[in-house]
């Protein structure tokens, strides 16, 4: 781990590795059909999508509020494993999320960046775009606390 955030080289999980960690600790994810992807893990950051189904719509034909809190918060779980190698018990300690456009009836994209990455907490922001907007829809921060090695599991 960056206490320094010089980026490390690589990222300690691949996409496929974070989405098998999800599909372990989170089957019920995917109860009602697969909509999220682990698009990329990179060195502090990640992308996913979120596919468009119409039960994440509100009145209006909009993506809704909190569809996107989820991918947001799931975008940033996905990056802090990519990150730190698989520790299921990392978790949201705060998630605050800045919604700034209607977003369109179709995918969208997570993408994340990790402002800092230390022993006990990783803090990042997230944009979330419709697929194919250049502008986001949504924005939010959020602050994951990691487990110290004794109390990992899996990690």
């Amino acid at each position: 781990m960056s206490d320094d955030m010089n980026p490390p080289a690589r990222a300690v999980m691949t996409a496929s590795e974070v989405a098998r960690l999800l599909d372990e600790v989170f089957p019920e994810i995917h109860d009602a059909g697969r909509i999220f992807e682990v698009e990329a893990i990179r060195p502090l950051g990640a992308s996913l999508r979120m596919r468009y189904h119409p039960r994440n719509l509100r009145p209006g034909g909009t993506i809704s509020g909190p569809a996107m809190f989820t991918l947001a918060d799931l975008a940033m779980y996905a990056a802090v494993l990519g990150a730190i190698g698989p520790v299921p018990l990392a978790v949201t300690t705060n998630l605050n999320i800045n919604f700034l456009r209607k977003p369109p009836a179709r995918d969208m994209i997570a993408d994340v960046r990790l402002l800092k990455l230390g022993q006990r907490l990783a803090i990042g922001e997230v944009s979330l775009f419709g697929e194919g907007v250049s502008e986001p829809a949504a924005h939010a921060t959020a602050t994951y606390s990691i487990p110290p090695p004794s109390k990992r599991v899996g990690g």
